[in-house]
């Protein structure tokens, strides 16, 4: 049950003073969609909504992406539509520096009226699997690696996208140019705001490289030995990066695929455990020597089949996994290759940690991260084995294949074992349920496509 201090109440009326001409508080939420929603608070009403929580219709947790009602869920109109409460996130308080008036956002968490955390809240999902790391004495530390597409804001918002010119000279990029440091020069107006909001909202946004397609992008963020933190961070930068991209005339998208011809944008999780001391567990000369981390890694890819709807969870998802895209098609682990969706990046010994490759830029961070625990979790208890290492061309191994469209992974969660012992039946149940009715009502729509394929022909 969560408890509201005053030390949480003084929190808010510290800001306040501290903060005077600010008059607008957006809160925010991410539904299971991963979408960030919320409302805006006036000044007087941001101590009151820290101290009693603000109401929230329990309808809200269950849109789908295009922010419909999923009442197949039961979370709707059988329940009434009843409140929730939206509990504020200590330390989340932070200034909107991109703002054409003063304002500032916190985040929330769905919470039931008894002060209980709702369990179609993914925040609290990712929590309450962490919480089960305590029976190991293990903290899990991890950080998220988010790749972007920036484009003309004409051509994507007619649906016909392409790549933006420059801001500093005009040019278009083209080609691949992966790691292009023109590239990075010809948006710098875009990356210094970029970079000096994120100082200010207090985000460790770091490397910063051009990506595998015209326009694509990659920032990293550094690891957090508390998870639920570094979801946090990873989700306000994707809001910081849509609000840049804005004020200089772009489009940012973290859709996984939006051009047939280009690479997609995956969401890269580095993850690893610490002992009480904070130190590295996984710490190893050899990964290969290292018994847990090797327990860790055969969790991962035994359940990796009934996450996939959690990694790729849209229909656009599945257009990523391609062989020789550096997006994976199996599971399976490696040592510094990029071609196994579970890399053990190279480093020095102290820094072993698993990179996780599947999940998509358009999947929930805190549902990908819950999923990613949840395994290793599994596969700790089970003292799993992953098998041997994949070396060379891991798209050209033989190697356990995962769902490779939206429906297979929405069956593959329903009859989930491993993931429904961490979730919870009720989690399952509801997200599957929404995106079961999601695919319905997206199949449901021809498109240009269907049009260009089938009009004249069939």
């Amino acid at each position: 049950m969560t408890v509201i201090t005053p030390q949480r109440q003084s929190e808010a009326q510290s800001f306040l003073d501290a903060n005077p001409g600010i008059e607008s508080f957006h809160l925010i939420w991410t539904d299971l969609c991963g979408i960030q929603r919320g409302k805006i608070l006036r000044r007087d009403e941001l101590v009151p909504g820290w101290r009693d929580g603000r109401f929230l219709p329990i309808s809200a947790l269950v849109l789908d992406a295009t922010g419909q009602d999923v009442p197949e869920t039961g979370l709707v109109f059988d329940e009434g539509d009843r409140d929730l409460l939206l509990w504020p996130v200590p330390g989340s308080m932070t200034t909107i520096p991109w703002a054409t008036q003063p304002a500032a956002q916190y985040i929330g968490a769905a919470h039931d009226l008894d002060g209980f955390p709702h369990y179609a809240d993914p925040r609290n999902a990712l929590e309450k699997i962490v919480g089960r790391f305590s029976e190991f004495n293990m903290t899990p530390v991890g950080a998220v690696e988010v790749e972007f597409f920036l484009m003309d804001r004409e051509s994507a918002f007619a649906g016909t996208p392409r790549a933006p010119k420059a801001l500093t000279n005009g040019a278009r990029p083209q080609h691949y140019q992966a790691y292009h440091l023109q590239d990075l020069d010809d948006f710098a107006p875009f990356f210094h705001d970029l970079y000096a909001y994120a100082d200010i909202q207090g985000l460790p946004a770091k490397t910063l490289i051009s990506e595998y397609a015209p326009g694509q992008m990659e920032i990293v963020l550094r690891h957090r030995n508390d998870v639920l933190k570094a979801c946090d961070e990873g989700i306000m930068l994707k809001r910081l990066i849509k609000a840049v991209a804005d004020k200089h005339g772009l489009v940012a998208t973290f859709m996984a695929k939006p051009y047939s011809e280009w690479t997609g944008s995956g969401m890269h999780i580095h993850i690893s455990l610490a002992d009480e001391a904070g130190k590295n567990l996984f710490a190893a000369a050899n990964p290969t020597e290292n018994e847990l981390l090797l327990n860790a890694l055969g969790g991962l890819k035994a359940s990796m089949a009934e996450s996939m709807l959690i990694f790729a969870p849209n229909a656009n998802s599945y257009r990523r996994f391609r062989r020789n895209s550096y997006a994976p098609v199996s599971a399976s682990w490696g040592v510094n290759n990029r071609t196994v969706s579970l890399r053990i990046p190279a480093g020095a010994p102290e820094t072993c940690h698993i990179e996780h490759r599947p999940a998509g830029a358009d999947a929930n961070p805190y549902l990908v991260m819950a999923a990613i625990l949840a395994g290793m979790h599994h596969g700790i208890a089970e003292k799993l084995d992953p098998g041997a290492p994949v070396t060379g061309n891991g798209y050209e191994k033989r190697a356990k294949y995962i769902p490779g469209n939206w429906f297979e992974a929405i069956d593959a969660f329903w009859r989930a074992s491993i993931l429904k012992e961490y979730f919870g039946k009720d989690f399952v149940d509801t997200f599957c349920t929404l995106k079961e009715v999601e695919a319905d009502r997206f199949f449901a729509e021809p498109t240009a496509r269907d049009y260009e394929w089938y009009l004249r022909t069939i």
